[in-house]
């Protein structure tokens, strides 16, 4: 088959279980992956929800190593990010390169109806704003273009649908049909549709982005169909596997420089004592693929090797990339200031600008100047699931938050100076307590010579099986009143 490699070596298709991956290709919170290669570069987009700038966009020579090169909806124009609830706003994206051109289409669940479609000559940027798709529904678009140039769209809607798109305007073409429900999973859904050799290959996740989460694919002789499942599926899943990454689905394939194929997908990683829990969200994951008898299998994890310990700072005058607000660009709440930065409060809710915490033990520092302003250094899963480390009125208290419970975990007196800290820690329970938590985070405050521990929460409620939702957590500062000032902020990972 041109553009395939036949392996009849490879693993059985029926189960992927021991030759998944145990470590991300990009961990934290960065869900739904979408990939593409022009020459030897590999380009990803993830799923943003509430936060702003929108889509992170990473390059790579190798699905190893990833560098975060921007964002494709990094302006008012094409996110309207204010009011965003909690996991609403953008969902997962199609990237996509064409005829010269690279292309991504998104949904905001937020700011309807249907779906967004920008372009950029590079994909660090600028992206255009956005043509709006209003006659399609759901959410998890996908384009792609056969042989006489003609674009369509698929997306997921009660069961897989696809129409004609004129993606200058925004119209569809034809009728909306259903195209594929899957195998009989909940909630078929991330269709991505290739030509390889005389195939037309379907991926879609479907038994929800849970437990059951698993990858099925479907060929057929067009991209309309009609479409035969693969007879071995899933393609991939980990349900019901003792791996230590679970909930795996929402792939996408792609082709290497050499003709080899792999495949990106999400995943999470939950510790703790039973029923586990996952605190980073969900990660991107990959898999190289070969071909068995027209169809693709599992061959093997593509990971790194090991993961270096990170030091990352709030940056001069630009936050740099990573940096993201909660409903709110930073750059509409941050300002550059001769003593650092300066935060301002924006709304009723705290106003959250940070970073996604990434590794499984964190130390992060900040020192604040509230002057007559409020505000914190807060790692949180949402505003209900957070711990702050709150300063003003010259004290400092460590607050925790789960859902409507608020309770003071700690307080002292802070003076000019005073070092704010976070810390992510293993989990201090026996091995096999049932009191064993995925983690626990410890508030610390610093003054010269001095460490006040002020308390310490179990890491699982800060997690997304007691939150909810489909982000993960989040390590920053916030503002409740007024205007602080954020002399310094750091993050320091390792694991």
């Amino acid at each position: 088959m041109p553009g395939c490699h036949d392996d009849p070596s490879a693993a059985g298709r029926a189960s992927s279980h021991g030759i998944l991956p145990t470590r991300p290709v990009l961990s934290g919170f960065h869900p739904d992956p979408t990939v593409c290669r022009v020459g030897d570069v590999f380009y990803l987009a993830c799923s943003s929800f509430e936060y702003a700038p929108g889509v992170p966009l990473f390059r790579s020579p190798d699905l190893v190593s990833w560098e975060q090169i921007g964002s494709a909806m990094d302006r008012p124009a094409q996110l309207r990010a204010a009011g965003t609830a909690p996991s609403s706003g953008v969902y997962a994206p199609t990237l996509r390169h064409h005829d010269g051109t690279f292309w991504l289409v998104t949904t905001d669940v937020s700011d309807g109806p249907g779906h967004l479609l920008m372009t950029a000559a590079d994909p660090a940027g600028p992206w255009s704003d956005p043509v709006r798709i209003r006659a399609a529904g759901g959410i998890d678009p996908d384009l792609v273009w056969d042989a006489d140039g003609t674009c369509h769209l698929t997306w997921s809607d009660a069961g897989i649908r696809q129409a004609v798109l004129d993606p200058a305007t925004g119209a569809l073409l034809s009728e909306p049909r259903l195209l594929w429900s899957g195998t009989g999973g909940r909630d078929p859904e991330g269709p991505h549709l290739y030509r390889v050799g005389p195939w037309w290959y379907l991926v879609i996740a479907e038994g929800g982005t849970g437990h059951g989460h698993a990858v099925t694919i479907a060929r057929g002789p067009a991209p309309a169909g009609p479409f035969e499942p693969c007879p071995d599926a899933p393609v991939l899943t980990a349900r019901g596997g003792p791996g230590p990454v679970q909930n795996t689905g929402h792939a996408d394939l792609v082709e290497r420089p050499d003709g080899t194929w792999a495949m990106v997908f999400l995943g999470v990683r939950p510790t703790g004592s039973f029923p586990g829990w996952h605190v980073l969200g969900r990660e991107t994951f990959a898999v190289d693929i070969a071909w068995r008898d027209g169809w693709p299998v599992v061959a093997g994890p593509v990971e790194p090797a090991a993961v270096p310990p990170v030091r990352e700072c709030l940056g001069e005058r630009v936050p740099g990339p990573g940096w993201v607000g909660a409903g709110v660009f930073p750059g509409d709440v941050l300002r550059w200031s001769r003593d650092g930065w300066r935060l301002s409060a924006r709304g009723h809710e705290r106003t959250f600008v940070g970073r996604r915490q990434q590794h499984t033990t964190v130390t992060a520092r900040a020192e604040i100047e509230a002057g007559g302003g409020a505000g914190a250094l807060e790692i949180r899963t949402d505003p209900r699931h957070a711990v702050t480390l709150e300063a003003g009125g010259g004290r400092v208290r460590a607050v925790a938050r789960v859902g409507p419970l608020v309770s003071v975990l700690g307080e002292t007196a802070c003076p000019a100076g005073t070092m704010l800290e976070l810390q992510v820690v293993p989990s201090s329970a026996p091995r096999y307590s049932r009191e064993r938590g995925p983690d626990e985070i410890v508030a610390v405050a610093r003054t010269p010579g001095r460490a006040v521990e002020l308390g310490r929460l179990d890491g699982r409620y800060l997690s997304t099986e007691v939150a909810g939702g489909f982000t993960g957590r989040m390590i920053g500062v916030s503002c409740t009143a007024g205007e602080i000032g954020v002399r310094r902020l750091e993050y320091r990972g390792e694991g």
